[in-house]
């Protein structure tokens, strides 16, 4: 068979449909040059996406004129493309307009859940220490549009779907009167952004109402606090934000709130008697992120009372090869697998001594809060707990429990 004939079966089996016409072709006559391997192929278009996205320029830019061999030109590239992965990301030419052409577009749909989507936190592995949470699904998936996302592989990202059943199957579920739940509702869809649609509200907040034995987590990127401010908040229920950098959220968490405006909304509901929480999930490493994410971190603590925070949690990006699939699928510019992969259980993460030095310091950073506030990891390996925090859980299950009386004081503090 001949190499063209061999190529023309191989790139079926690749992402070369998501190059550029001008990359396709670039691609095609190096291909029918050197004779690549499958495996060299597959690779050398995932660096050219990658390149692309990264905004570090076309493959062709990396090329020289002329190699000696296959395997010299191979090697060429890699070598430049894990070169970029090793050193800190720069935000300083990326701009808003670099997303422009691939803004996100979705439409509603509503569907008949058979039963109330009460489940286990979905990102929960082998040796990474878990606070065993259970999440209510009333929306699935989500209307931001951030890069690093894992919603994006579960769920249609072009449909946002809501429960028509769930006020109904919430009413019908059946929880022991004796044990405290901790339930999610942020985990397959931002939790505030879509307001009461569907009275999605007026359900979580009657459910809160009746099972003061449940500790009910909202978690958001959003600003839409407006049903938090006009009506009565069970004390059992904690509103919680997501929180990053200027620098990450203006180029990484496309259509989110800003940095200010959630800071000024958690304000507002913390005045309002409502216990709050900060998610630090992911933190990003790129240049001078230590000094940014500090001058966040020294914001919070400015701003808000630590009795009336319930919660600070800390996490980074991990990623499982559908996710990072979907993200090379897209045409808008980011940085976020611009990263020196590390395997973190069949997944793809940090090193762990970059993990040391941003959760070390974070937890640092927070130090006038240290005996108000509970602080975690977030599905991070269960060794980081002592380097960080100076102490460490036995098991998930001690974690819960721990967790939950913490929270337990805190809503018993701020009643």
């Amino acid at each position: 068979m001949s190499y063209e004939k061999k190529f023309e079966e191989s790139v079926d089996k690749t992402n070369f449909q998501k190059l550029s016409l001008e990359n396709q072709e670039f691609i095609k006559k190096q291909a029918f040059f050197y004779e690549f391997s499958f495996q060299e192929l597959k690779q050398l278009i995932d660096f050219a996406i990658d390149f692309k996205m990264w905004h570090e320029g076309d493959i062709s830019s990396f090329f020289k004129n002329e190699y000696s061999n296959r395997k010299n030109a191979f090697n060429d590239i890699r070598k430049k493309w894990e070169e970029l992965k090793q050193k800190p990301n720069s935000y300083k030419n990326f701009t808003k307009d670099l997303y422009k052409d691939d803004i996100r577009k979705f439409s509603f749909t509503k569907f008949e859940g058979e039963k109330t989507a009460l489940g286990s936190c979905p990102v929960a592995s082998a040796n990474t220490r878990c606070c065993n949470l259970l999440t209510l699904d009333a929306v699935q998936s989500c209307g931001f549009d951030c890069s690093y996302c894992s919603i994006q592989s579960f769920y249609n990202q072009d449909k946002i779907g809501f429960d028509i059943n769930f006020k109904k199957n919430l009413e019908n579920l059946k929880l022991d009167p004796n044990e405290i739940y901790h339930i999610g509702t942020g985990q397959s869809s931002d939790s505030l952004m879509w307001g009461n649609k569907e009275g999605i509200l007026d359900a979580l907040f009657a459910f809160a109402k009746n099972n003061p034995n449940v500790i009910l987590e909202f978690k958001t990127k959003s600003n839409n606090i407006k049903y938090f401010l006009e009506n009565e908040v069970p004390k059992n229920i904690i509103c919680t934000w997501s929180l990053n950098t200027p620098t990450i959220i203006e180029n990484e968490e496309h259509l989110a709130a800003s940095l200010t405006q959630r800071i000024e909304s958690a304000k507002k509901v913390s005045e309002k008697g409502v216990l709050v929480g900060f998610h630090f999930h992911p933190i990003v490493h790129y240049e001078n992120y230590l000094n940014e994410y500090e001058e966040v971190y020294k914001t919070l603590i400015n701003t808000f009372d630590s009795k009336k925070v319930a919660l600070v949690s800390f996490g980074t990006l991990t990623f499982i090869k559908p996710v990072i699939n979907k993200i090379r699928s897209r045409n808008f510019k980011s940085k976020i697998l611009q990263m020196p992969f590390s395997d973190a259980n069949g997944k793809q993460s940090y090193p762990l001594e970059i993990k040391r030095e941003m959760f070390r310091h974070a937890y640092e950073s927070f130090k006038p809060w240290h005996k108000d506030v509970y602080f975690y990891l977030c599905m991070e390996d269960e060794s980081l707990w002592k380097d960080v925090f100076g102490y460490e859980y036995i098991s998930n299950n001690q974690m819960e429990e721990f967790m939950k009386m913490a929270y337990l004081n805190k809503i018993k503090q701020n009643s």
